[in-house]
């Protein structure tokens, strides 16, 4: 199956030849209407977000907000980190000199060097990796090596510093792109959560109705910074991932009255749904307003109060998609990520982590049809591995999730020569405090099996 990478480049050259001819047309056009033709993947027969995404991102990565099919409502942190120019023997090497440069210089390092690939990352960066999984099985393989000397991390700004964090003290994690982050992950900071949890400490007190329950737990997803992971350490909270967020859920509730959840309310919400509670025990906490907009008697009646924060790629997902899915292809099964909307959490067939996902599709029965709402890379992927099944993304309008997309050959070949020649660049490094303190809160989300 032709990659993501590919369709997009050829879409994006298609539509270069169609300015061209355009302007050598008689002009019709008013002044300040520009066209822009969609970008046509072959899994849906439908478009793409952002012809922009064709884009090399060295050309991108020190603009503003996270770049093309990033929605424009994100807004980055003004110290997210930015990444330097390359130099210019990999910006302007073809696609085949990066794939032999990585694969001579992987050769070469041996077992020294650990490439650690996310499912959501393009084909391109999947075939030389020597892992493949979510953040969370990706950080365990990095705390499962102890013999390697580096990891290369193909994912995203706090998975990187999740491997720091689990690795050895003398093992460095890099992070070939530092522009490679995470939207959902920047909609919390530690500023905000700590203003958080003043309030919520002063709204709540030390009631405890005799149970001896501490007040509210706090529980973040893996999706969050260190910063906010070691907060969680801190004040008896927990990490979780969407595989294991119901078991997480029950641990807190152990120990605690209520749940504050950090970033994802969709993956909060629907995991405390499937536990039996309600829509009203589960108010929004918008950080811009005093009490996240909520009153105290809210929060004191209150079971999981939800951070505002949400994945841009699966807030895409739409009910009416899985209608369409299953008028035009009676008898399809549809499964979903847990961060989409609990109302399209509800009309799918079942939902589940990227691992599960993986799973469904690798278990179903030659001639199954499959809707799947995630990530197009992982998407097609999945199509290629099982050609005896249709499977194809619900959304419409697909595109890679922008900021790992980020992550391209040229940056892996680059950190890989790198550290042939004895440089460490890009590496990333939590404080040692905070590094502690984050290590409690993922130790107890390593013993939450579910």
């Amino acid at each position: 199956m032709t990659s993501v990478h590919e369709l997009i480049r050829e879409a994006a050259e298609r539509e270069a030849a169609g300015r061209a001819a355009a302007a050598r047309a008689p002009r019709g056009r008013p002044a300040g209407a520009p066209h822009r033709r969609p970008i046509a993947l072959r899994a849906t027969g439908a478009s793409s977000c952002d012809a922009g995404l064709s884009s090399d991102p060295w050309a991108i990565d020190r603009g503003p907000g996270y770049g093309p099919g990033a929605s424009a409502a994100d807004a980055i942190p003004g110290d997210a980190p930015r990444q330097g120019p390359l130099p210019e023997r990999y910006t302007s090497a073809t696609e085949e000199q990066l794939h032999d440069w990585i694969a001579a210089a992987k050769e070469a390092l041996g077992s020294r060097v650990q490439i650690l690939g996310h499912f959501y990352q393009r084909d391109e960066i999947v075939q030389h990796a020597d892992f493949v999984g979510d953040s969370f099985m990706l950080a365990q393989a990095a705390k499962q090596h102890p013999e390697a000397e580096a990891f290369v991390f193909c994912g995203v700004h706090f998975m990187a510093e999740t491997a720091d964090i689990l690795s050895g003290p003398e093992q460095a994690v890099i992070l070939p792109n530092l522009a490679a982050g995470c939207s959902m992950a920047d909609m919390a900071t530690i500023d905000q959560v700590e203003q958080c949890w003043r309030e919520l400490t002063a709204a709540l007190g030390e009631e405890n109705g005799g149970s001896g329950l501490q007040p509210v737990i706090p529980v973040t997803y893996m999706n969050s910074s260190a910063a906010i992971k070691a907060f969680c350490g801190r004040n008896g909270g927990i990490v979780c991932t969407s595989s294991n967020a119901r078991t997480v859920l029950e641990w807190a509730f152990a120990r605690g009255q209520r749940v504050v959840f950090f970033p994802d309310q969709h993956l909060g919400r629907n995991t405390a749904k499937a536990m039996g509670i309600g829509e009203e025990q589960m108010p929004l906490w918008r950080p811009h307003l005093p009490l996240g907009g909520n009153t105290a008697e809210q929060l004191r009646e209150a079971r999981v109060i939800l951070w505002n924060g949400f994945c841009s790629v699966h807030k895409r997902f739409t009910v009416a998609q899985i209608e369409q899915a299953r008028a035009e292809h009676p008898g399809v099964r549809v499964i979903v990520h847990p961060e989409c909307p609990a109302a399209v959490v509800e009309a799918a067939d079942g939902a589940g982590s990227t691992e599960y996902i993986r799973k469904e599709i690798e278990a179903a029965a030659p001639g199954t049809v499959i809707a799947v709402g995630t990530e197009i890379n992982l998407v097609n992927r999945l199509q290629q591995q099982r050609p005896d099944l249709t499977v194809f993304c619900l959304d419409p309008v697909v595109c890679p999730c922008s900021t790992m997309y980020r992550i391209h050959p040229a940056y892996l070949a680059w950190t890989l020569e790198s550290l042939l020649a004895g440089e460490t660049p890009n590496r990333i490094v939590v404080d040692g405090t905070v590094a502690a303190d984050s290590r409690v809160a993922l130790e107890r989300m390593l013993a939450a099996r579910p």
